[in-house]
């Protein structure tokens, strides 16, 4: 009976662990969400904006952008993660009325404003992770969101992403088939 109760024991034990690792895992992908980000955003030929690159950064949130001036020349300007805040905000005060170019529907691969495109790229560490996730349920700003950036590191964590969640398994490694053996009962 000790034998039993050991094993018992030890298996609690070993619940506990794997519960107490997807809840760390799970903060941090909440985390990584969260990030700060350094974006260059560029304007297209048809006065609409995406992103070109993007990174995680230990500091505030910051873009570069660019633009084209009156003779066709490149311009580039700062902007810090203030200024992205109020211009977020703005299109979130839209988004909440419904007037928002993020949430409508129709062609997204032209690029959105450039409020539209801070906030389609980052809503959740400029405005906060609720906001964040609340328009990420959106089909049409999810769909713009994706669209709108065109950067490496955004390709890499949606490759990322679709390959985790497509090899996920259950609790005890299989793949979510059901068992084979019949249920059989002892009596003794």
């Amino acid at each position: 009976m000790k034998h039993i109760s050991s094993i018992a024991g030890g298996v609690a034990l070993g619940s506990a662990g794997v519960i107490m690792m997807s809840v760390l895992s799970g903060c941090e992908a909440q985390q990584k969400e969260q990030q700060n980000r350094f974006l260059v955003i560029e304007q297209q030929t048809n006065g609409k904006y995406i992103v070109v690159e993007e990174m995680p950064t230990e500091g505030p949130s910051r873009a570069i952008i660019r633009e084209k001036d009156v003779n066709g020349n490149t311009i580039e300007r700062f902007m810090n993660e203030a200024e992205m805040k109020a211009l977020a905000q703005q299109e979130y005060q839209k988004v909440q009325k419904g007037t928002s170019e993020t949430v409508q529907s129709g062609d997204s691969s032209a690029g959105m404003g450039l409020a539209g495109t801070i906030l389609a790229v980052a809503a959740g560490s400029l405005l906060g992770n609720m906001i964040g996730n609340a328009l990420m349920n959106n089909k049409n700003f999810s769909k713009r969101s994706s669209s709108v950036n065109k950067s490496a590191y955004s390709r890499s964590a949606a490759s990322r992403a679709s390959r985790s969640s497509s090899s996920k398994k259950s609790f005890f490694g299989s793949n979510s088939k059901r068992s084979s053996y019949g249920s059989r009962s002892y009596s003794g």
